[in-house]
């Protein structure tokens, strides 16, 4: 049993409460996202280790992977939906308290997991299991998290509060590209296959309990505590701002998943290259996504939500195939390659950035959780969930290794009519 809520403060927050929300918040969203990156990151051991029977192939195992990946996406609009509906009727802290016991457990579990060459066909149908668990506390996550820290926010700071939020999912892949790369130098390729992949999902574990205790210290949000629940908008309007809000983030979800999480297993099984070149490649690109979030989080609470998210959505549109090409091409250097992933994370950072505050601002406190819950989880179960099963099927049928710029480029265009097109949209009045 938790210990009790301390009183809500119906004030304007003070900075300490502010400043404890920007790390209860941020913290989940850190486990969550390096966990999500070491599963992308391991995908091809993985794939070994659960999906291949004896005379299985290599592609073919490796696409059902991405499947599992999938279908714990799909999981999360559930998640958004029951855990953003408890979370706008009881509140936000008791629920963000669930949802990280719940992650935390799951991905500690998958590192103790019995493979295929153990428990043969029950392995995968066991991994799975838990990955719909993490895909239902994630979905619940993203919605409490920004709703925590964006409703803390200092007046006009919503945008910067926001972007932590985006922050600490670079720093999560971060953390899992580190510690992948860390334990492919330590490890040998047996080593690695045998039981190391299963040493950043056991990680998670303290981690967790990290994240727990200083959620167990929160205050609830004073626009939760002064909300009327009773006056939630109609549910057309919630629904309609859902729909709106997945259509200006979907090139975030698509651009971020093809450049920050598929482009390893992209970079090994197309272009051949080494694990650890891959991984180094993909470092790269989320430091680069980590250097824009949060000066365009500031910047959006300056000139606007769309402007910055427009601008990054139409760079991925123009860039795309023309910094993938640039490695595939043998003769690019590898210095031009380094700046062209890195570039490629940045552009994905001007709308990571102030994209939170943007769903938190469609929606009042009565209903923000489940609404920006499920327009970023609907968004996120198309375009990143399915990116990497879309990408690696489409790559082996037909032989094209643009697919993955196409893919994004496709996706931020259709985000940049959504931007450009929509106008301000609030359900309700917003707290």
């Amino acid at each position: 049993m938790s210990a009790p809520a301390p009183a809500p403060d119906l004030r304007t927050p003070r900075s300490e409460q502010s400043r404890r929300a920007l790390f209860a918040g941020s913290v989940g969203n850190f486990i969550e996202w390096y966990e999500f990156g070491v599963y992308g990151y391991f995908a091809t051991v993985i794939a070994a280790r659960f999906f291949t029977p004896e005379g299985g192939s290599e592609g073919e195992a490796l696409v059902k992977t991405y499947a599992s990946f999938a279908l714990a996406f799909f999981f999360r609009p559930v998640g958004a939906a029951v855990f953003g509906r408890l979370g706008d009727r009881i509140g936000r802290r008791p629920v963000l308290i669930l949802v990280i016991a719940l992650m935390t457990g799951a991905t500690t579990l998958i590192g103790a997991l019995p493979t295929y060459d153990t428990v043969g066909a029950l392995a995968p149908w066991l991994l799975t299991l838990l990955r719909v668990v993490q895909g239902l506390s994630a979905g619940g996550e993203f919605g409490g998290a920004v709703s925590l820290m964006t409703e803390f926010a200092p007046p006009g700071r919503r945008g910067l509060y926001g972007s932590w939020q985006s922050f600490t999912v670079a720093l999560g892949l971060l953390a899992g590209a580190g510690v992948a790369a860390l334990l492919a130098t330590l490890l040998t390729e047996a080593q690695l296959g045998d039981w190391g992949w299963r040493l950043p999902f056991l990680l998670t574990l303290p981690l967790g309990l990290g994240a727990l205790w200083l959620r167990l210290r929160l205050d609830e949000t004073p626009a939760f505590a002064r909300a009327p629940v009773a006056q939630s908008p109609p549910a057309r309007e919630v629904a309609r701002a859902v729909a709106i809000g997945a259509g200006r983030i979907m090139g975030w979800a698509a651009a971020g998943y093809t450049f920050l999480v598929v482009l390893p297993s992209y970079l090994q099984s197309t272009l051949h290259a080494s694990f650890q070149q891959a991984l180094l490649a993909t470092v790269l690109a989320n430091v680069g996504f980590a250097a824009t979030i949060v000066p365009a989080g500031w910047f959006s609470d300056r000139v606007g939500r769309r402007p910055v998210m427009l601008a990054g959505a139409a760079l991925v549109v123009v860039l795309a195939v023309p910094l993938l090409n640039l490695l595939q091409d043998a003769g690019t250097s590898n210095a031009v390659k380094g700046v062209a992933v890195f570039g490629a994370g940045a552009v994905v950072g001007l709308m990571a950035g102030p994209g939170p505050a943007m769903l938190a601002e469609l929606f009042p406190t009565s209903a923000r959780w489940t609404g920006l819950g499920l327009a970023y989880a609907l968004s996120n179960a198309v375009f990143s969930g399915c990116a990497g099963l879309i990408i690696t099927e489409t790559v082996k049928r037909t032989g094209n290794v643009d697919i993955p710029a196409y893919y994004a480029a496709t996706v931020c265009a259709v985000s940049v009519l959504a931007l450009a097109a929509s106008p301000k949209v609030v359900a309700g009045k917003a707290g």
